[in-house]
């Protein structure tokens, strides 16, 4: 490994920590989020050293990492608090397909494996398009709502609206996707109804999926999703992290639900 790169590194969020085993380097891996799943086992390999707002900044003190790596304005607050602690922190708000793929390249760049991350980057640019065009051959395009929360009703973020059309489906709520905000994203129970989604995708940010929280509102009868019972999760670990299990993993399985109900329509 190059002296002139950090060799302890710690990932506040789970998709730092996927990029980094996929290039290859777990073993510069110094400490993780509470809420990292991927790659498997890994909680057993390395330290939980915060949530996705806290840290636990005695644990990092003794780890003594070389960088550090976070996501997104909600955790500028832990940022401040480490650089003032004189860490080395780098945070990406990336928000979109095309900026999960040059988190990538960042990532690569960060630790001296440009050229394994560009490869990685290409490849699954690659795969997008090779579903997308697959995804354009569809005979009809299912209209699709997706649920990030439930209390208010929150639709999905930029990323998530991008893989709804890649897989071959129309996001009810894209123009409300550009939001980097939660709050920007909320909609009203009436707009769902009037949006008549043939398709409902729910991925509760890590809170059980209860079918009869969707079946159950007032007046989503009429919805075709609710009237034939087209109403899917997704694992949040695998579409609400924007990393590479969502350009796999959550692309795969919105794919396979579009088409499957592709195949049920008539003619």
């Amino acid at each position: 490994m190059h002296k002139l790169y950090p060799k302890r590194i710690i990932c506040l969020t789970e998709e730092y920590t996927e990029i980094l085993c996929l290039l290859g380097e777990e073993q510069r891996i110094a400490g993780i989020s509470a809420y990292t799943v991927r790659p498997e086992g890994i909680r057993s390999r390395k330290p939980v050293v915060c949530d996705f707002t806290g840290v636990n900044m005695d644990l990092i003190k003794n780890i003594k990492p070389d960088l550090i790596l976070g996501f997104s304005d909600v955790q500028h607050e832990v940022a401040r608090q480490l650089i003032k602690e004189g860490f080395n922190v780098f945070i990406s708000n990336q928000r979109s397909v095309e900026e999960v793929l040059m988190l990538i390249r960042q990532t690569g760049a960060l630790v001296g494996r440009q050229v394994a991350a560009e490869d990685f980057a290409v490849e699954l640019q690659d795969r997008l398009n090779k579903i997308n065009q697959s995804g354009m051959s569809l005979i009809k395009r299912p209209r699709v709502y997706f649920e990030e929360w439930y209390g208010p009703l929150i639709s999905g973020i930029r990323w998530v609206s991008e893989l709804i059309d890649i897989a071959g489906g129309d996001d009810c709520f894209s123009e409300l996707s550009l939001s980097p905000s939660a709050k920007g994203r909320m909609v009203q129970p009436e707009a769902v109804v009037e949006a008549a989604p043939d398709i409902i995708l729910v991925s509760w940010c890590g809170k059980r999926f209860i079918p009869s929280k969707i079946y159950s509102r007032p007046g989503w009868e009429s919805i075709p999703a609710i009237a034939n019972r087209q109403v899917f999760e997704i694992d949040p670990a695998i579409i609400l992290q924007p990393g590479p299990a969502a350009l796999t993993d959550g692309l795969d399985t919105i794919t396979r639900i579009i088409k499957t109900w592709v195949q049920l329509q008539p003619g």
